[in-house]
């Protein structure tokens, strides 16, 4: 680096260090570096909006006091005709703070259903490609309390189960990566007070206020219940707490998987002890969830129904042979035995 760019960088470092004098800002960033459990290089998820660009700056804090070397990624997902002027917009506004921002394009056919869920699946998908051709373990993604308040209550309209209301977690893993939600536990108001200060604007997509999809039918709920008196800190209390049985669940799924299966072949192959099927209802479905991932080798769970359908088989026939996910689930002789398809 040349001396004149070292000076260049050297003052945008100590004018983005400056930012944390103010009280509020210092506030939101000690809770997110007491939130982020990384100590290695990682990369940051970026769509432009105040959330992805708060977080774009508390991570460049992170990274000046930790020596840390982080990719900042932003996805084209070419659903509006906007979308590539909005990223090179988002990009220049980062490039100001020596925040170099790569934009990473969706190509081919775009979905005409179920957009916002297979555009995050796509999202996803080449974020984590990404991820590996860096050799990468860790994406922050920009996740805040509003986005855990609204997922609880899309995952009460699907019917979902414990698991399924509280999936929105600080850290996940998918496909061999680390999802890092670092503002999970950050309100969306404290997010945009840093955009605003920090960066001066933000990019609002339009699809948040088109209340055709759920996401926006929820969030306008929020709203309505905040205005009623809904208690946010009991609420977030609630979430709280059915984590911790959520985990207490997933305690006894992994002893269960632990000590009650037989492997062959290379983990191809697998015969249930009998004590497996001697557990509660939600630990023997989890564990049959996670059994039919591990040998059909999907990231995706297959639907509870059939779960129950496979359970309801084993208490209710004497010999059977199905496939689901990838897998051959068969009863012989009273022995259950699952094998790759």
């Amino acid at each position: 680096m040349s001396p004149k760019s070292l000076n260049v960088s050297k003052k945008t470092h100590k004018f983005l260090l400056n930012k944390l004098k103010d009280k509020r800002i210092l506030q939101i960033y000690k809770k997110f570096e007491n939130d982020s459990v990384i100590n290695q290089d990682f990369i940051v998820a970026v769509s432009g909006g105040p959330d992805s660009l708060a977080l774009s700056f508390l991570a460049k804090i992170f990274s000046i006091k930790n020596s840390l070397n982080v990719k900042y990624l932003i996805v084209d997902h070419k659903l509006r005709k906007e979308s590539t002027s909005e990223a090179k917009y988002v990009q220049k506004i980062l490039k100001k703070y020596l925040i170099s921002l790569e934009i990473l394009t969706w190509n081919g056919p775009k979905p005409k259903k179920n957009i916002q869920s297979l555009a995050r699946d796509k999202r996803y998908e080449l974020l984590i490609r990404k991820a590996k051709k860096f050799n990468i373990k860790n994406i922050l993604l920009g996740h805040h309390l509003d986005d855990l308040f609204e997922n609880f209550f899309i995952r009460i309209l699907r019917g979902s189960g414990l698991n399924g209301l509280i999936s929105l977690d600080k850290k996940t893993e998918k496909d061999g990566v680390n999802l890092v939600r670092p503002l999970i536990n950050v309100d969306k108001k404290d997010l945009i007070y840093i955009s605003k200060n920090i960066f001066g604007s933000y990019v609002e997509d339009p699809t948040n206020q088109d209340d055709k999809y759920k996401r926006v039918k929820i969030r306008n709920f929020l709203t309505q219940l905040s205005s009623e008196g809904l208690d946010r800190n009991k609420f977030f209390l609630t979430i709280k707490n059915l984590k911790i049985a959520n985990e207490n669940i997933k305690f006894y799924v992994k002893r269960n998987l632990s000590e009650n299966l037989t492997f062959f072949e290379k983990k191809q192959k697998m015969i249930l002890k009998e004590s497996f099927l001697f557990q509660s209802d939600e630990v023997l479905f989890r564990s049959f969830v996670e059994l039919i991932k591990m040998i059909g080798k999907k990231y995706h769970p297959v639907r509870g129904k059939k779960i129950d359908k496979i359970i309801q088989l084993i208490n209710s026939k004497p010999s059977f042979k199905v496939t689901l996910g990838g897998c051959v689930i068969k009863k012989v002789n009273g022995t259950i035995i699952l094998s790759k398809e």
